[in-house]
């Protein structure tokens, strides 16, 4: 049979209206990928919207520095009603509480922050936020933030616990309260402190792995190491060599700045006589450590991050 006699048979097809139409709505950019990483963040950070194991460590921590401040407060109170204010000065103040609990500030920031960059390096699903109009810098400046949030969180609050125990704890609250009332603004700039220097440097260490199990033991085995280490030399040395060696005690760098806040001196900060250093150096190697690990956190992910 011949071509010319073969049926043709007509192509059939069919049309569906699946409902795709223009957006008209606002257009929102950038600032809305960067709200929705950071609230993301926030949310990864205290394990909200995930599962129970996801909630223990950071909760675990936050229970034991929430209650630490409890602790104090209740102390307070029942050294002034059983033993007079001359008791309450012997206990622990406002001053003392950063540097008691600065071990635990790093040890959290260590096991909680790398939740928030290590699973999206692992999952490879960067490249699906960079789909929208965001950038390398948007993502690390939300995720950055998000976590600094939470920090200040916790450094915050057991204080104003502490602080709020002390004024009700007092026989004459509004006097004690007119008294101590600078506290707060110094318990907010130490915090912040403290808030600032974990945050970042937890990020640049996570910012070098997808393992959060890996970040975690290397920046909590090099607190671990380095606080002994440091203290064991910088007693041993004399004059501005213990000093400086004291100044590498990681743990005791945002103590110095809550130290000069207070104007107080801490067990941490005195250790080889590190807090007779100029108050401008003190400053300045805080500065330093921060300034360095947030630009090589900047630098990798405005190169990107493989």
């Amino acid at each position: 049979m011949s071509g010319a006699d073969e049926e043709v048979t007509p192509a059939r097809g069919t049309v569906f209206d699946i409902g795709y139409q223009r957006y008209d709505g606002i257009r929102e950019g950038r600032g809305r990928g960067r709200r929705a990483i950071f609230a993301d963040g926030v949310r990864i950070a205290l394990g909200i919207g995930r599962g129970g194991r996801a909630k223990i460590l950071p909760w675990a921590f936050i229970t034991v520095l929430v209650g630490f401040g409890f602790v104090l407060a209740l102390a307070a109170g029942s050294a002034l009603s059983l033993l007079g204010p001359e008791a309450v000065e012997q206990l622990p103040t406002h001053a003392d509480y950063y540097s008691m609990t600065a071990v635990i500030f790093v040890l959290f920031a260590g096991v909680v922050a790398p939740e928030l960059l290590c699973p999206d390096r692992r999952d490879r699903v960067l490249d699906l936020y960079f789909v929208r109009p965001i950038s390398g810098i948007d993502y690390i400046v939300a995720r950055w933030s998000a976590f600094l949030v939470v920090a200040l969180a916790v450094a915050w609050v057991p204080q104003l616990v502490f602080m709020i125990g002390l004024v009700m704890g007092n026989p004459e609250p509004f006097a004690y309260l007119a008294q101590q009332w600078t506290d707060l603004p110094r318990i907010l700039v130490a915090g912040a402190a403290l808030a600032v220097f974990i945050t970042t440097l937890a990020l640049m260490v996570a910012s070098f792995t997808s393992r959060r199990a890996y970040a975690a033991v290397f920046l909590v085995g090099l607190i671990v190491i380095s606080t002994p280490f440091t203290i064991g030399l910088a007693e041993e040395a004399e004059g501005v060599a213990g000093q400086w060696i004291a100044m590498f005690n990681l743990t005791a760098i945002p103590v110095q700045v809550n130290d000069i806040v207070f104007g107080a001196v801490s067990d941490m900060s005195a250790v080889g006589d590190a807090n007779l250093l100029p108050v401008a150096l003190r400053l300045g190697w805080y500065a330093l450590w921060v300034a360095v690990p947030a630009a090589i956190l900047l630098n990798r992910y405005r190169r990107g991050v493989s």
